[in-house]
């Protein structure tokens, strides 16, 4: 018995074997071990970089252990859903879905593949619940839309396996505790029984791999880790100017470096130029169509808040390799498989080594091929940057993701979900979501609380018939109201930004959204640029920006919330090492050289901190007195600390500042005299009583507020409105203004405004990494530099605390002037 498995098991893999090597393709041995592993029951993750088959290494195996089961694999039709593929982008699901059609025609496997998301029109929804399809490739969002469904337990009845795609992108963030609380569920139902449920991650970059293992399956997983030994040859090179400034500025390289882009993208057949917002990638995309016209029709522009249909149309031109190059954001960071693409251009630093390589694996997209990135620094300082990339990806310094705990929000969100497909039992549903990692540390008494919650609005919202959401009937939870349930199924998500406006042609036609914020500080006949194109408004109606095109040579650009990034802690770890390199051996590092015209006048002026040092400079102007700090631990840290240290030194002397800061350090300024000098400096940055004096030094209420905003929406205390009449953006935030004032007078112990809080610490003030940065900074040694005038490191941050006071042409024109004076 036992041989003739093997031999059914062996049949299989002869298949796709021989399937491979019709192709001219024969399978990596990471591939071939996941299949196996997948064959004898085993759960885990996938490990391999970027275009080296982690599609592959799942959905084969998935089809492996089809064939051995299946001796009529050829002709058997309609067998229910077989593999739930898990995405977190909508751009991966059509290109996903084509590989596997392709692969299942030529096995001559009558499967079919559907596709679930909020693209997906309702006929089509309507369809697959009737027929499944055997592979259904879904977003989180639509996954838990179909858990709010009567009868969805029928869909998921023959389920053999469910793969996570792109695993370390979910991990981190709400939308992967959507997937645990989906896991958990289905898990309970089919886990056991007359057929194997199997759960995958698949992943490219991701540091605590382990740990990603352990959120996916749970805390008794038998699972296994398939890592692939070969790694990615990135190709990483840095444009240069042609001389270095010595006083640099943000912004100030940036689009100067244009004709040293232009050769890059007619050099290459298909090139993605990658900035990291969508406002930086409309001035490219303008920016590149009026240095070269000749790219008119061969260039195109995509982010998120350019309509779908126009989107899909550039994955499609993109795959199809007629276009010379995409100006995009993180819309198509992830795997998308893009094969004619051959270069790949980040705008500014990526912030992150991971957001890097992956960016990188865009290009050379399949085994062997070297992926080329081209780094274009936006400022000198980012030069550094540069330098510091290439170290990181020699050492693999790869950023781990944090799971999220305790998401109180979500798992309100998903129990009125449930509550409106076919209900649960409070100790069932309990069980299962203690088996997460979010939710495993919940206690019985928060689980009532949420009980009493989406029943009755708790405590202090009882008297509102609108949050009697869920009834009891003889235990088993339900919306029974169908005005309720429609409006839970509109919202179901985590994703929540300011409110967006449509932006339609007056004649007809979908351009894209838009924040209301932005749109609210127009008048008609005011021109922005939106999906590459001029649009002057004439008037705004029910939430619809009407626009029609124009030729102004002027126009704004939008500016979405969502800001900059942040220095990432792995990143601004190499960067302190590459800043020490520069002080110490600049020769060893072709860049490093490049820079020291800027280095040397740093070192004549001040001073150049080596790794485990902090530079301080005390530096008096007319403007005022002003304390530059430099621990490269990226602007959310620098803004806490900024705040921590203004709060102790008022304690020394009552004085007043003003906080300016970017990725390398911060500023402190004041028109008194500072009292910090070597004898106190350790005492300001002492971890002791931090968190204490954290506290005191922010407005946490007001950061907290701005959280629980969000919270809200996504627990359901505040209606978004319906598609096409949203509430307005100021009409949303009176309304959470007025819950949460009402909850700190009489609930101060909310679940929800202690979820605020811990977010607002968490993810606006990056708590945890600030006093480690605290402890780092008070361990080691603190230089005090006191120049004479401002100097390389300060000035960038000067000019930004400038651009709140200036318009661009003014503060142009002031930064030539310092630039001229300091240059003496």
């Amino acid at each position: 018995m036992a041989k003739k498995k093997q031999q059914e098991q062996l049949d299989g893999f002869e298949v796709i074997r021989q399937w491979l090597g019709s192709k001219g393709l024969k399978p990596f041995a990471f591939q071939e071990e996941a299949w196996q592993m997948y064959v004898e029951g085993l759960s885990g993750i996938v490990n391999a970089p970027t275009g080296f088959g982690k599609t592959f290494s799942i959905f084969l195996g998935v089809l492996i252990d089809w064939i051995n089961r299946n001796p009529d694999y050829h002709t058997k039709t309609k067998n229910g859903l077989q593999l739930l593929w898990i995405t977190p982008l909508r751009a991966l699901a059509k290109d996903i879905g084509r590989a596997m059609e392709i692969a299942l025609g030529e096995l001559q496997i009558p499967w079919k593949v559907g596709v679930r998301n909020g693209d997906t029109p309702v006929s089509v929804r309507q369809q697959q619940k009737t027929s499944m399809p055997e592979i259904l490739i879904i977003t989180p969002e639509s996954l838990h839309l179909l858990l709010a469904s009567k009868n969805y337990k029928q869909l998921f009845k023959g389920l053999h396996c469910i793969a996570v795609d792109e695993w370390h992108e979910l991990l981190g963030s709400k939308r992967g505790v959507q997937v645990e609380l989906a896991l958990s569920h289905i898990k309970t139902l089919y886990g056991e029984g007359e057929h194997l449920l199997r759960i995958w991650g698949i992943s490219a970059t991701i540091g605590n791999l382990d740990e990603a293992m352990t959120v996916l399956l749970g805390a008794d997983h038998n699972g296994i880790i398939v890592r692939s030994n070969m790694q990615k040859n990135i190709a990483i090179n840095t444009l240069l100017p042609e001389t270095v400034e010595r006083f640099p500025w943000a912004g100030h390289l940036g689009l100067k470096m244009i004709d040293k882009v232009l050769p890059i993208i007619h050099q290459s057949r298909s090139t993605l130029l990658f900035t990291n917002v969508r406002s930086q990638a409309e001035i490219w995309y303008q920016a590149l169509l009026d240095a070269a016209p000749d790219l008119a029709g061969a260039m195109a522009l995509h982010h998120s808040a350019i309509e779908s249909e126009l989107r899909m149309w550039v994955e499609e031109q993109l795959h199809l390799g007629t276009l010379k190059v995409v100006v995009c954001t993180a819309s198509l960071d992830l795997g998308v498989d893009f094969r004619p693409v051959d270069t790949v251009i980040q705008i500014g630093s990526p912030k992150g080594i991971a957001r890097f390589m992956q960016r990188a694996g865009r290009s050379g997209h399949e085994p062997g091929a070297v992926s080329n990135i081209y780094f274009v620094p936006t400022h000198s300082l980012e030069i550094v940057e540069g330098a510091a990339l290439q170290q990181a990806y020699i050492e693999q310094r790869i950023e781990s993701r944090v799971p999220v705990v305790m998401a109180f929000d979500v798992l309100i969100q998903y129990m009125v979900s449930r509550a409106v497909g076919e209900g649960f039992t409070s100790e069932e549903l309990y069980n299962e979501v203690i088996t997460t990692h979010c939710f495993a540390d919940l206690n019985r008494e928060e689980w009532e609380w949420m009980l009493a919650f989406i029943t009755t609005g708790g405590s202090t919202l009882n008297n509102y018939d609108e949050y009697h959401k869920v009834v009891n009937i003889d235990g088993v939870y339900r919306v029974i109201n169908r005005r309720v349930a429609m409006r839970h199924r509109m919202h179901i998500g985590t994703i929540v930004g300011d409110a967006l406006m449509r932006v339609k042609f007056l004649g007809g036609g979908f351009v894209g959204t838009i924040e209301e914020s932005f749109i609210s500080r127009l008048n008609p006949g005011d021109v922005f640029v939106l999906a590459g194109r001029k649009l002057e408004l004439i008037m705004v109606k029910d939430m619809n920006a009407i626009v029609k095109r124009s030729n102004a040579k002027n126009a704004l650009v939008p500016s979405w919330q969502g800001g900059r990034l942040p220095l990432s802690a792995n990143l601004g770890e190499v960067l302190r090492a590459t800043f020490q390199r520069a002080a110490l051996q600049p020769e060893t590092h072709p860049l490093l050289q490049f820079l020291a015209p800027l280095f040397d006048k740093q070192k004549a002026v001040s001073y150049i901190p080596k790794e485990n040092e902090l530079l301080v400079e005390l530096i008096d102007t007319r403007d005022g007195y002003h304390l530059f700090v430099y621990p490269f631990e990226g602007r959310l840290v620098h803004q806490s600390m900024a705040s921590m240290l203004a709060y102790r030194i008022a304690q020394l002397t009552p004085i007043t500042f003003s906080i300016a800061m970017n990725d390398y350090g911060f500023e402190l300024l004041s028109d008194q005299p500072l009292p910090v000098n070597e004898d106190n400096i350790k005492t300001l940055f002492d971890p002791a009583n931090w968190y204490t004096d954290l506290q005191r030094s922010v407005n946490a209420a007001e950061l907290g507020k701005r959280k629980f905003r969000d919270i809200a929406v996504i627990a359901g205390l505040i209606f978004q409105g319906y598609p096409g009449a949203q509430k307005k953006q100021r009409h949303l935030q009176n309304s959470t203004s007025l819950i949460y004032n009402v909850l700190i007078e009489h609930e101060p112990t909310h679940l929800l405004l202690q979820q605020a809080y811990n977010e607002a610490l968490a993810q606006e003030m990056e708590a945890e990494r600030l006093y480690n940065s605290l402890e780092r900074i008070y361990t080691g040694n603190i230089v005090i530099s006191r120049p004479a005038d401002l100097t390389p490191f300060c000035f960038p941050i000067k000019v930004d605390s400038l651009r709140e006071e200036l318009t661009s042409e003014k503060l142009a024109d002031r930064i030539r002037r310092m630039q001229q004076q300091l240059d003496k």
